[in-house]
C-alpha cells in the first residue's frame, strides 16, 4: 500500500522499455538498465508536479464528464484527484501513488474519459489490472463516470467467453480494461487492434510486476504504438 500523495512524472525514453522487433524479453538486462537509469540520471526522467485543483469545476473538464463525476457521488476531489487528473488530461506520462480508497481509479478514469474522441469507435485506451475482479470494478467506474458521454467500455478478463470478447471488440469500443493474459490474447488474435490506442494504464503497477506479469506486460507494450501516454 502506498502512502505518498505527491505525484511524480516519468519521462522515460520509450526505447528503454521497447526491444528491437523480433527480439526476446531479457528480464535481467531490462532490470539492470532501469536500475542504471533511475540510479544515476533520475532527474532527467522524473519531475515533480505540484499543481493543485481544489474543485472538479476548476479542472477544465468536459461538461458531460463533470455531470458523470457529480452523479457518481463525488463532491470535492480527494488529494490524489486534486493533483492527478489535470496532468493526466495534459497527456503527460505519470506515476501516481496514494493510499487505497483515496480515489486513484476515478483519477485515471477521468483522465481517459476527458481525452477520448467519442466520434471514433475504436479502442483508444487500454487499462491493465492484476485481477479479474479489479478489472471489472474499473469497468463499472468508467461506465458510471462516462454515463453522459456515451462511452463504450469492455472488460477483457480470463474465465469468460473468448468469442464473446471478439464479438464485442469487433463491434467497437472506446476503452478496454483487462488482465494481461486475455488482453495479450486478444491483441495476438488481432481482435483488439492497437492502431488507435493512445493511453495505456497499469493499475496497481507494483502488484502487476510482483505477480510475474512483467513478461506479458512487455509483450503487450511491443504491440502498442510507440508514442503512447503511459
Amino acid at each position: 500500500m502506498f502512502v505518498w500523495l505527491r505525484i511524480h512524472f516519468v519521462f522515460v525514453n520509450t526505447s528503454v522499455v521497447m526491444a528491437a522487433e523480433g527480439s526476446q524479453f531479457d528480464a535481467r538486462q531490462f532490470d539492470a538498465k532501469m536500475t542504471e537509469l533511475l540510479g544515476t540520471e533520475q532527474q532527467e526522467f522524473f519531475t515533480s508536479y505540484d499543481e493543485v485543483h481544489e474543485s472538479f469545476d476548476a479542472m477544465g473538464l468536459q461538461e458531460n464528464l463533470l455531470r458523470g463525476i457529480y452523479a457518481y457521488g463525488f463532491e470535492k476531489p480527494s488529494a490524489i484527484q486534486q493533483r492527478g487528473i489535470v496532468p493526466f488530461c495534459k497527456g503527460l506520462d505519470v506515476i501516481q501513488q496514494a493510499q487505497s480508497g483515496t480515489g486513484k481509479t476515478a483519477t485515471f478514469c477521468s483522465g481517459i474519459l476527458q481525452q477520448l474522441d467519442y466520434s471514433l469507435v475504436e479502442c483508444q485506451a487500454l487499462v491493465l489490472a492484476p485481477t479479474r475482479e479489479l478489472a471489472q470494478q474499473i469497468e463499472k467506474v468508467m461506465r458510471a463516470l462516462g454515463d453522459y458521454l456515451g462511452v463504450k467500455v469492455h472488460a477483457c478478463v480470463g474465465g469468460t467467453s473468448v468469442r464473446e470478447d471478439q464479438r464485442i471488440l469487433q463491434s467497437g469500443v472506446h476503452v478496454v480494461v483487462g488482465t494481461p493474459g486475455r488482453v495479450f490474447d486478444m491483441l495476438r488474435r488481432q481482435s483488439l487492434r492497437p492502431d488507435h490506442i493512445k493511453m495505456f494504464v497499469l493499475d496497481e503497477a507494483d502488484e502487476m510486476l510482483s505477480r510475474g506479469f512483467k513478461d506479458q506486460i512487455y509483450d503487450i507494450f511491443q504491440l502498442l504504438p510507440p508514442k503512447i501516454q503511459v
